[in-house]
């Protein structure tokens, strides 16, 4: 499989379909502009990247840095466009059994009964809202992981924003050998619940969908899409003048 390097994380160049297609097992982040300035500065962050089987195009700004580079991404793939997918290439196989870790409490159970309502069976078979800062609490995560266990499922959609899902997943995911599949989603359970609303198609597709949540949610993400966007494209020129240095040691 075939990865394409922007700064220092290297990103699947496949497309949904093929994904889809293939996909019996495995750890998967969704890198976007906010992942790779923070892959940056947090040695963490960058770690649990390292457990990823598959990193994700998650943004058109990324997508355009690519072919900026001379290495086109073939298609963007968001986690909140690939999960409803794979819900839905999945709705008719008994086999796949979802869990949602992540959201504020009752958006979890609201984004199940959304998701069961359209796959027409129980796919989503259990969720949990954890406390805020469980995430830095072990006895939190043993609960967290002991739902996992007694609901049976064996698909893992963990929606906490980052960097706190990648490294949840990176620290536990070997504690749950019966979960073939994690899936860092961010605010896709929102999405699913109907509780925010996502961007028009029209600005996701040419890469405005940041603005939209930028006017929705300003005074959390001015910081994200007004300082990080403006200092992830200076290193992408760096990297192009071939002048750009992993803060990591390995590019």
């Amino acid at each position: 499989m075939a990865r394409v390097q922007v700064l220092n994380l290297g990103i699947d160049n496949l497309t949904q379909a093929e994904l889809l297609a293939g996909l019996d097992r495995g750890i998967i982040f969704t890198p976007n502009v906010d992942h790779l300035t923070k892959l940056q500065k947090d040695r963490e962050f960058y770690q649990a990247y390292e457990c990823a089987d598959y990193r994700l195009c998650d943004g058109k700004i990324l997508q355009y840095a690519a072919r900026f580079l001379g290495s086109p991404i073939q298609e963007k793939i968001s986690g909140s466009d690939f999960f409803p997918a794979f819900c839905d290439y999945h709705r008719h196989n008994s086999q796949v059994r979802v869990f949602l870790l992540g959201a504020r409490p009752g958006i979890a159970a609201q984004a199940q009964i959304n998701i069961n309502q359209k796959a027409g069976r129980p796919l989503v078979v259990g969720t949990y809202s954890p406390p805020f800062g469980f995430d830095q609490d072990p006895e939190e995560c043993a609960q967290a992981i002991a739902q996992v266990h007694q609901s049976g499922a064996n698909v893992l959609g963990v929606g906490l924003g980052a960097p706190k899902q990648e490294k949840f997943i990176a620290r536990y995911h070997a504690l749950m050998p019966e979960v073939k599949i994690f899936l860092a989603i961010g605010a896709t359970i929102d999405f699913e619940a109907g509780a925010v609303p996502r961007s028009p198609q029209w600005m996701s597709n040419i890469g405005l969908e940041w603005f939209y949540r930028l006017m929705r949610e300003p005074r959390r993400l001015w910081r994200r899409y007004l300082y990080e966007n403006p200092l992830f494209l200076i290193l992408v020129l760096q990297q192009k003048l071939g002048v750009y240095r992993d803060p990591f040691g390995k590019v």
